[in-house]
């Protein structure tokens, strides 16, 4: 098929960009065939993705209106979205777009075909004011098809005599065919030579232009609406070549609408069909349980078997160009782990080991978890954050006690657990970045994280017979849990003073150059706020993380500690929005629209996280306060977007309708936030059991009913503290063989201990100095034993109240 040769003027075009993150729809067909993702808002299909979840094609696909007495309208900015699900649990949509002006309405319905590469538009057009003669109605399509807006290619072409769009890039090709043929067609460079910009500036497409090669670039075509044929379909297709891209246009298009959504409406209705019956009754609305279902059956992918991208989203894409590929259509294996809890939460066991097994392929040869990926596993970011790295433990443990997970498969595991355990315990507990993914340092919810995750761990090592690695496993928990309150929580301050209370955990404790904290030393730098206003002392700043402590088990939820941190957490991050409370991530969040609703661009100001009213919720229930996490989870469902989709932030300013941007509804950033749909059918989940559903068993039993502590303190490289709780023991944890020398009498005496190599790689000595008193210290250096070869230095640790 060659392309047409009278090229558009203006190459490139201008800097490309995405658009709105605000979903109101996402769909899929759950076929192998499709290999097709859509995205809705403002009434038009937005990013499409093909062959691959993570792979956006297109930025959007809108249709304008024109007359030729200078009307112009278009739909997506000149016209009221109405949005409605095909069934509860079906993400197929009927859209109503209205004119504000009351000069037409357009009704459209989207899915994609399920047996072929394509996503499908019923579109109705009726005239509301004069004849429908009188209207020009186009469709504008702007092609992204290298996961970018530069580098695409478009022309006007034909197979098989019918014309098409299509566009190509990247080895990708796509092709939009209508029903009605249209009437004449155009390619041009975003900006510059594109049909918007024709039709805007005359009312009138320049059809002379037929290609534009290599550049940002869009199609446009007027649809061949006549007064007895109001009805069109769409078929926007994909393929290897063009060919194949015209052929499933041409397929979709000959087989109908109607026999494609009965295939679609039939494989999510048998989808749905296996979950547990958590609706809630009498709750207006769409069903938010089966639009959460929907939702994280809608992110995964069909390539790859497992993987659920964070979301099918850019936030604030509108204002993000081609340096922003990824998005959100990544991996993160801590998002990843929390869509398999919703899928455990809803009784789909097997979604939930798919994913175990995508997290077992994609981990490093040295057992972590890069902090997000392609679904291929190619890291995109290269943070280390140690909760990414406990968070498959959890998984795999709460597998193994659901009976999923057991005998030859339990041991085919066995390495990937191995693994994960050895850099838990080497690397740990201090975290190269928070859940946040901003600063490093000491994190109750990192800390509660990896602490739960090898106590869970140890009981699957135990049921391999690996009880020595079992064994050391749990002492470190112990050794850890011990310390959570020296490592992160604050007394004495003026919050403490000003609101009442002893004390309360600060959202993270930097570590100094030594590798030890404390949470009223030094700064936190806040990643998202302006350089001259970034650092702020640890005890200044609060976040709901603290309740990972109360959701992993590890603290009660009427600890003293825990219930004077919820007082301060309220004080300081609670928002009491129309739709009930909504929490803030922490103090001084930068991550967020400006004060005047301008878009995140790198700093801003944290908005209040749905999620958290759902974590929230979880602690109330753990509390034995069922009514009180009944009525946030009716604050969760209140704060969804139109089509019940769950926002990352909603907006807690004044209305600002010319930025879309309305108090208590949904901000700019990510929509669905995949996270927060698995939050919600999880607590649907919690509340059905009247306990936490994924509250991890063996922290409770352990620590709270127990009260087991560790007899020994750890010293590390990376750890190395400067006191010792009276009558503990010190052990030191090495990478390396050494003969540890030693004095607890300033050297008057020296004795000597040779390290010993456990399961996981770590040589350890025991130093027993359990009998030193308060005042009382221990030296010591190190021979290493491999490179023969004294530390050149001497390390100290003094006895003191702990």
């Amino acid at each position: 098929m060659a392309a047409s040769h009278n090229p558009a003027p203006g190459a490139p075009g201008i800097d490309a960009r995405w658009t709105s993150s605000a979903k109101s729809g996402v769909g899929t067909a759950l076929t192998a065939a499709s290999r097709t993702w859509f995205t809705i808002s403002h009434g038009i299909l937005n990013e499409v993705y093909h062959p691959r979840l993570d792979h956006a094609c297109t930025r959007d696909l809108g249709l304008v209106v024109t007359r030729d007495d200078g009307y112009f309208s278009e739909e997506k900015r000149h016209a009221a979205h109405d949005v409605a699900w095909f069934a509860d649990g079906v993400p197929a949509f009927h859209l109503t777009n209205t004119a504000l002006d009351g000069a037409y309405r357009i009704e459209k319905r989207i899915l994609a075909d399920p047996l072929r590469p394509t996503v499908l538009q019923n579109i109705r057009f009726t005239a509301l004011s004069g004849a429908a003669s009188d209207y020009h109605v186009y469709a504008l399509l702007a092609p992204h098809l290298v996961n970018a807006g530069m580098g695409n290619s478009a022309w006007i072409g034909e197979y098989k005599g019918v014309t098409m769009l299509f566009a190509s890039g990247r080895g990708e090709f796509l092709a939009l065919a209508s029903s009605l043929p249209w009437r004449e067609a155009s390619a041009g460079y975003v900006g510059v030579s594109d049909g918007w910009r024709a039709l805007s500036a005359s009312g009138r497409l320049d059809a002379r232009y037929t290609s534009a090669p290599d550049g940002n670039v869009a199609l446009t075509g007027e649809i061949g609406f006549t007064t007895t044929q109001d009805l069109a379909l769409l078929a926007l297709s994909f393929g290897p070549s063009a060919d194949e891209a015209g052929y499933n246009a041409l397929a979709s298009l000959n087989a109908g609408f109607d026999s494609a959504a009965r295939t679609y409406v039939a494989g999510w209705h048998d989808w749905q069909k296996d979950l547990l019956p958590l609706d809630q009754p009498g709750h207006k609305g769409p069903n938010l349980y089966r639009t959460s279902t929907a939702v994280l059956g809608t992110h995964r992918s069909s390539s790859f078997p497992g993987p659920a991208i964070a979301s099918l989203s850019i936030p604030w894409g509108f204002n993000k160009g081609d340096d922003d590929l990824g998005g959100y259509h990544l991996v993160w294996p801590r998002d990843l782990v929390e869509t398999a809890g919703g899928f455990l939460a809803v009784g789909l066991v097997d979604d939930a080991l798919e994913i175990l097994a995508y997290l077992r392929t994609i981990q490093e040869a040295d057992g972590h978890w890069p902090q997000n990926v392609w679904l291929d596993g190619t890291a995109y970011w290269n943070g280390i954050q140690m909760d990414e790295c406990g968070f498959p433990l959890l998984l795999a443990d709460a597998l193994h006690r659901a009976g999923a997970l057991s005998g030859e498969m339990l041991l085919a595991y066995l390495p990937m657990m191995e693994r994960a355990t050895a850099y838990l315990v080497k690397n740990g507990p201090v975290t190269g970045e928070d859940r946040w993914e901003e600063d490093s340092g000491y994190s109750p919810f990192t800390l509660a994280v990896e602490i739960a995750a090898l106590l869970a761990a140890a009981d699957v090592l135990d049921a391999c017979d690996r009880r020595e690695a079992a064994r050391f496993a749990r002492e470190t928990a112990d050794c850890w849990n011990d310390q959570v309150e020296k490592w992160t929580y604050a007394s004495g301050t003026d919050t403490c003073a000003a609101l009442g209370v002893s004390g309360y955990y600060v959202r993270i404790a930097p570590s100094d150059l030594s590798g030890a904290a404390s949470p009223r030393d030094g700064f936190v730098p806040i990643k998202n706020r302006p350089p001259d206003d970034a650092d702020r002392r640890p005890d200044l700043i609060v976040s709901p993380d603290a309740l990972a402590l109360v959701r992993f088990g590890l603290r009660a939820p009427d600890d003293p500690r825990i219930v004077d941190t919820v007082k301060v957490i309220d004080a300081s991050l609670r928002a009491d929005l129309p739709q009930g409370p909504v929490w803030y991530r922490y103090t001084d969040d930068g991550y967020g629209e400006h004060s005047n609703g301008g878009p995140f661009d790198g700093t801003g100001q944290g908005r209040p996280w749905p999620l958290l009213t759902g974590e929230r919720a979880h602690y109330e229930l753990a509390a034995g306060r069922r009514q009180a996490a009944f009525d946030l989870l009716g604050t969760f469902a209140a704060s969804a977007g139109p089509g019940g989709l769950l926002p990352e932030q909603v907006w807690d300013g004044a209305d600002m309708p010319e930025r879309e941007l309305l108090h208590g509804r949904p901000s700019g950033s990510a929509m669905p936030l995949v996270w927060a749909h698995a939050e919600y059918v999880k607590l649907l989940r919690s509340l059905r059991d009247g306990h936490v559903f994924d509250m991890p068993p063996q922290g409770p039993a352990r620590y709270i009913k127990n009260r087991t502590t560790a007899p020994f303190r750890s010293w590390r490289f990376n750890n190395r503290i400067r006191t010792l709780a009276e009558g503990k023991m010190l052990r030191l944890e090495l990478l390396a063989a050494a003969t540890v020398r030693w004095s607890a009498d300033a050297w008057m005496t020296v004795e000597e201990s040779t390290t010993r190599e456990n399961a996981f790689g770590v040589h350890v000595v025991d130093i027993p100095v359990s009998h030193l008193s308060i005042g009382q210290g221990v030296e010591f250096t190190f021979f290493w034993l491999d490179a023969q070869h004294w530390e050149g230095r001497n390390f100290g640790v003094i006895v003191a109240p702990e």
